[in-house]
């Protein structure tokens, strides 16, 4: 199999470089201001997440429960592993009069050293109507796996489109 050669963008003033990202995957509070809208609604709006930063991935942001509307979130089926955060569950996201099936997730009972996760949710960006961090309208990182919040913030390439699996 013959390997694509990654050119990786420089990052400007005050952005930042995926490929600097550590693996294992670093947990970072930020006080970002985190909207998210789906159904027309305002299911979402938090200055409280963490970012998991990982190499070659846009930030994803984990949510505190809390911070979502009632009745947003109900269990849905299916399980996952990360071989740094652990066993994840998911979770169906309701707004307005529309649900996104399995379009969150959360590890009840995170690995050492990602227990800052605990009672926290992280969403598909690509599932909801609308995300925004500080105002700026995210583009969801591709493919069907990842779940990365675009913004100006982060250069990449990023991981998920299709050839970047071996990455």
């Amino acid at each position: 199999m013959k390997r694509t050669q990654i050119t990786r963008e420089v990052p400007g003033p005050g952005q930042e470089s995926v490929w600097e990202y550590p693996r294992p995957p670093r947990a970072e509070p930020s006080a970002e201001r985190i909207v998210i809208v789906l159904g027309g609604e305002s299911i979402v709006d938090t200055t409280d997440s963490v970012r998991i930063l990982e190499t070659s991935h846009p930030p994803v942001y984990y949510l505190p429960v809390a911070a979502f509307r009632p009745g947003a979130l109900s269990d849905a089926p299916g399980q996952s592993f990360c071989e740094f955060k652990g066993l994840a569950g998911y979770l169906s996201v309701h707004g307005g009069s529309q649900t996104a099936a399995s379009a969150a997730w959360y590890y009840p009972d995170p690995s050492p050293g990602y227990e800052v996760l605990a009672g926290r949710v992280a969403v598909y960006p690509s599932a909801m109507q609308q995300c925004t961090v500080d105002g700026e309208v995210v583009t969801s990182q591709e493919g069907d796996f990842y779940g990365g919040w675009i913004t100006s913030r982060v250069v990449g390439p990023f991981k998920g489109a299709p050839g970047t699996l071996g990455w």
